[in-house]
């Protein structure tokens, strides 16, 4: 996704729906297309995802793999750092907590970076991901993920600005420490809180 510092986003309405964090509106039917890269095509039998670094056993599944854990979805709103918010989206897929269940993260692990197919890298602690907080969506609406949206698989974090929901996932890196992706190295939040308004830096 792209964020810009210039967006103002639509006039806020008298009786704010309380779904809504600060500075947001409703998208309703509309879900914006925004990306830091040009849309790659990936087809599902080359898609994979890595799961290492601070952990007990690395691993990489494929397509086929990734799709045999046990389902998990999410239910529920997302929110643009640009603005936006959609209410009542439904994301199909399987829970991060089964993958890295299976790496079996190291003690010393604190933060993670998920990491693209394209190279784009989003920064995010370890509780922002785990305990029912983080999926690898193959699906939107009951149907397979449009590669606009990150398909054929991305990292759906709805808890935080959409920025950090990296598309078409390719793997996540479990760290001791912090570490700036794209957006935070170019003078965005490292966390993302929408609730707490943490869009830039300074906030």
């Amino acid at each position: 996704m792209e964020p810009t510092r210039g967006f103002t986003g639509r006039a806020r309405a008298v009786d704010r729906d309380p779904r809504l964090p600060p500075g947001q509106y409703d998208a309703r039917d509309d879900w914006p297309v925004l990306s830091a890269e040009v849309t790659p095509r990936i087809a599902a039998a080359e898609w994979t995802l890595r799961v290492d670094g601070l952990v007990a056993a690395p691993r990489t599944w494929s397509w086929d793999e990734a799709r045999a854990l046990p389902p998990s979805s999410y239910r529920g709103d997302i929110h643009c750092v640009t603005g936006w918010s959609k209410f009542g989206v439904h994301f199909g897929g399987v829970s991060l907590d089964a993958f890295l269940a299976a790496v079996r993260p190291s003690p010393a692990a604190t933060h993670v970076v998920a990491y693209a197919h394209t190279g784009y890298a989003a920064g995010l602690p370890l509780a922002d991901v785990t305990g029912g907080r983080a999926w690898i969506a193959f699906e939107y609406g009951g149907a397979p993920l449009a590669p606009e949206h990150g398909g054929p698989a991305r990292l759906v974090v709805p808890h935080l600005y959409f920025w950090k929901s990296a598309k078409w996932i390719a793997g996540i890196r479990l760290l001791d420490h912090d570490e700036a992706g794209f957006w935070e190295q170019n003078g965005y939040h490292p966390r993302g809180n929408p609730w707490q308004e943490q869009r830039y830096a300074h906030d």
